[in-house]
């Protein structure tokens, strides 16, 4: 088995549902994201296509991509970031000693870093309490809400995107839900230039917005 995930830009609406679903589920503190929307105009991020009133937004939701080929694992000097059973990219917070080469190696920037205390509204932990807390001085990233998805579950993104713009599956399996929208709509991946392999991919990427 080999998680992955198709993101249907064609439905996403830019409601930042994700971002906040994943905050809430991972005992995100303030001031970081493991999930970020970003719209694609014509001047690149976060701009508009068009001249105001005539303007169109297409929107990227962005997170770890979990490449089979990952330059943050092979960055690493001391192993904290490994490959799960599910091919999936995770962190050994224990392991991790903030030196950020991850960070660096990363080209998709979706890596975090613990700079200081967290501060949390309201001020204690939530969300899913089998969740590690992080320590000042590590870096964290998207999971795949792993503890969910070893239950069977869906990432907590999934399940709460009101527009069902997303699908989680078996890439390894050509039945799945994944396998087949990558197929039949020619799913693409991000900065597939640069060798990654990621495991997430997105459907309408370089279509019109």
């Amino acid at each position: 088995m080999r998680y992955g995930m198709v993101i249907d830009l064609e439905k996403c609406m830019g409601c930042h549902t994700c971002s906040i679903s994943c905050k809430m589920q991972n005992n995100i503190p303030q001031g970081m994201l493991w999930n970020r929307v970003v719209s694609v105009g014509d001047e690149g991020l976060d701009s508009v296509e068009g001249l105001f009133p005539n303007v169109k937004r297409k929107y990227i939701p962005i997170a770890c991509q979990h490449c089979d080929n990952a330059p943050c694992q092979k960055a690493c000097p001391v192993g904290a970031t490994y490959y799960d059973e599910n091919g999936s990219v995770q962190i050994d917070y224990g392991r991790c000693i903030g030196c950020r080469y991850c960070m660096a190696a990363c080209p998709y920037n979706v890596r975090v870093f613990n700079w200081e205390e967290a501060e949390r509204h309201p001020d204690f932990n939530y969300g899913d309490g089998v969740v590690p807390v992080r320590d000042v001085g590590v870096v964290e990233k998207c999971t795949f809400c792993k503890e969910r998805t070893s239950e069977g579950l869906d990432p907590m993104c999934v399940e709460c995107c009101p527009a069902e713009a997303r699908v989680f599956g078996d890439l390894d399996d050509p039945k799945s839900e994944v396998s087949r929208l990558i197929r039949e709509r020619n799913g693409e991946q991000l900065l597939k230039e640069k060798g990654t392999k990621p495991k997430v991919y997105y459907l309408g990427l370089n279509e019109e917005v």
